[in-house]
């Protein structure tokens, strides 16, 4: 299963449509995350015509952006966890551990700092933001490869 993970849009002042870059990404994508900071729905309405969305609430969302704050699901038997703000880097594994006892991955948002970092029995995974980097060197987003109940690929890709 290919999934495209993708937070931090925060539209329309950063995402007026979907950058060519991510919709080369999209294509073929069997299910997309979003970690929340869509800021309008219309970000979701896009996203669909590519794949199934999935998406949690960001500090920036309104309440016209109909998403839980929390989210747990199942992707081809690997049970998935999601989340706007993991808080504090100091005990994220073990506090999204506590979150989401039975997911063996979870990703997240709000930094706009891409991560992939195992601990905890748990792999946590920020995708970074395609479309405000801040202070990283690239907008990002993130490529996942799940089979058979197990994340066989994680990869942070550069679109910008």
């Amino acid at each position: 299963m290919k999934v495209v993970a993708l937070s931090d849009t925060h539209a329309p002042r950063r995402w007026r449509s979907c950058p060519p870059r991510v919709a080369e990404h999209l294509r073929g994508a069997d299910v997309i995350l979003h970690a929340g900071d869509v800021c309008v729905p219309s970000v979701l309405e896009e996203l669909a015509a590519y794949a199934p969305v999935h998406v949690v609430k960001g500090n920036n969302d309104g309440p016209d952006v109909d998403a839980p704050e929390t989210l747990e699901l199942t992707l081809d038997g690997l049970r998935v966890g999601m989340i706007h703000d993991s808080g504090p880097a100091k005990g994220r594994t073990a506090r999204m551990r506590r979150r989401f006892p039975d997911a063996g991955l979870v990703v997240f948002g709000h930094s706009h700092i891409p991560l992939d970092e195992s601990g905890d029995g748990l792999r946590i995974f920020n995708p970074g933001s395609p479309t405000d980097r801040r202070r990283q060197p690239h907008g990002t987003l993130g490529l996942l490869t799940i089979e058979d109940g197990a994340l066989v690929r994680a990869e942070i890709v550069p679109v910008t």
